[in-house]
């Protein structure tokens, strides 16, 4: 059943992938539903600027369903903790191998949870962090620094961290930046205009990143 699947999983995978996004919904209890004003912004703006033509309407899909592979893009957030069981890493492996890409932004405290699950994704394979040069970082904008910093947190230096498939990054872990508010409405965190300017720039980098790679 599970080599079918498999097959079954790359099959959609290669026929359906189209132009959109959607939110990864995870077990353990964590928040995976925070921020809800920040991927609708996110895809208006890339939609305004660099000529995409991804759905407003964002979509929730469960680690373990096959729905992923309608998605060439996933992304995750939230604080608390994070759980994948046997069929969510291996749907979410097949995934990330036959062509997706997952973004988790940390919105402050799931990263000691989260980089345990993604051991059972890629037994084999660490986080490694990416570095400036890196094609993620000069897409549809440059950042000759790599991740801006959107909020404080532990007033840590932002890093971007990876996992790479035949020197494909599929998996981008965004830490100590928070993304993700930065691309929330104005009035949630009161960011100055030019922060969430620079978090919309940022993710209209994976955003590109994503559907072309």
């Amino acid at each position: 059943m599970k080599v079918f699947f498999s097959i079954l999983s790359l099959f959609v995978a290669l026929n359906v992938f189209s132009q959109d996004v959607a939110i990864l919904k995870y077990k353990g209890g964590g928040d995976w539903y925070s921020n809800p004003t920040a991927l609708p912004n996110l895809v208006k703006y890339c939609n305004d600027q660099i000529g995409t033509n991804i759905k407003e309407n964002i979509q929730t899909v469960e680690a373990g369903s096959i729905d992923i592979f309608q998605f060439p893009l996933l992304h995750m957030t939230g604080h608390g903790n994070v759980f994948f069981n046997d069929d969510d890493a291996e749907n979410l492996r097949n995934y990330l191998i036959s062509g997706g890409f997952l973004h988790i932004d940390d919105n402050y405290g799931m990263a000691p949870y989260v980089t345990k699950e993604l051991k059972k994704v890629f037994p084999n394979q660490e986080l490694v962090e990416i570095p400036r040069d890196h094609e993620i970082f000069h897409t549809a904008f440059e950042f000759n620094n790599g991740l801006p910093k959107i909020h404080e947190h532990d007033g840590k230096t932002p890093q971007a961290f990876g996992i790479f498939v035949d020197n494909r990054l599929v998996l981008l872990f965004t830490y100590e930046s928070d993304l993700g508010d930065g691309w929330e409405d104005q009035e949630v965190h009161n960011d100055p205009e030019a922060v969430r300017e620079k978090a919309l720039k940022m993710g209209a980098n994976i955003v590109k990143y994503a559907f072309e790679n």
